[in-house]
């Protein structure tokens, strides 16, 4: 198996000859452009098999996360998007889920909602939809990926929580967990008042997750993004702290470049 960082979160695995891609990003716009809050996004490199994916893992319906013209692009014809299932509610709730997935439904793309701990098999893969918190409260999961003997968890934006344990025991041990490393802090309209806590995984969290994980390698991902001066606040130096906090773990850092792999 051979995992690709594409840059932000977007991940390519390939294995058997086959290939599936997580949160791929490739639109030149920002995130919510048009709005105060609008930012240009990562960047990033194109998957390698770009036109053959046999599916899409989106971690969640926010547009830094699921772009549905990159995934038309990268897809083959009949090609796959898994994302988690929807919870309902009303616009007001779900106002950073919309775009995407109307999105996702203007491009005609063929769709699997996963509920929490569900498992499909799609060519080599076995890919499992497990249990994410998202500091919206918005639907995510992780994705655990396995072929070929080779497992792998793509943790996307998620925050710390406590289904660590319970992952690494139904689907690890993990030959590498991809981890969100950049902690911001946010504040948004539609969530106030807001949270002074990491958005997503921070440097020490991350380290401390891919460890009860039992990852043997953890790829940092989700860093050198975008910043929103009073919305979405990060501090330079991400990836750092993250291999300063993850320096005395037994498990191997593998801080790859943009379009760089490591092979399981």
């Amino acid at each position: 198996m051979r995992v690709r960082w594409l840059g932000w979160a977007g991940a390519e695995i390939e294995s058997g000859g086959h290939s599936v891609v997580i949160d791929l990003l490739g639109r030149p716009e920002g995130v919510l452009e048009g709005t105060p809050l609008s930012a240009p996004l990562p960047e990033v490199v194109r998957p390698r098999t770009e036109g053959d994916v046999l599916a899409g893992l989106c971690t969640h319906l926010h547009r830094d996360h699921t772009d549905a013209g990159a995934l038309a692009a990268a897809l083959r014809p009949g090609g796959l998007v898994l994302h988690p299932a929807s919870f309902g509610g009303d616009d007001h709730e779900n106002l950073w889920t919309l775009k995407a997935d109307r999105e996702l439904d203007a491009h005609g793309l063929p769709r699997r909602p996963m509920s929490l701990w569900e498992t499909v098999t799609i060519g080599p893969f076995t890919i499992s939809a497990v249990p994410a918190v998202d500091t919206l409260g918005d639907p995510q999961v992780s994705w655990a990926v396995e072929a070929g003997g080779k497992r792998v968890l793509h943790l996307g934006d998620s925050m710390f929580h406590g289904y660590w344990w319970r992952a690494a025991h139904r689907f690890g041990p993990f030959d590498a967990v991809l981890v969100p490393v950049n902690g911001p802090t946010v504040c948004f309209p539609h969530c106030l008042p807001p949270s002074p806590y990491p958005a997503s995984l921070d440097a020490g969290q991350a380290a401390v997750a891919a460890r009860l994980l039992g990852a043997r390698i953890a790829v940092p991902i989700h860093y050198d993004g975008f910043h929103i001066d009073g919305f979405y606040e990060t501090r330079p130096g991400e990836l750092a702290r993250f291999q300063d906090a993850a320096a005395a773990e037994t498990y191997e850092v593998a801080a790859l470049k943009q379009g760089e792999d490591v092979t399981l």
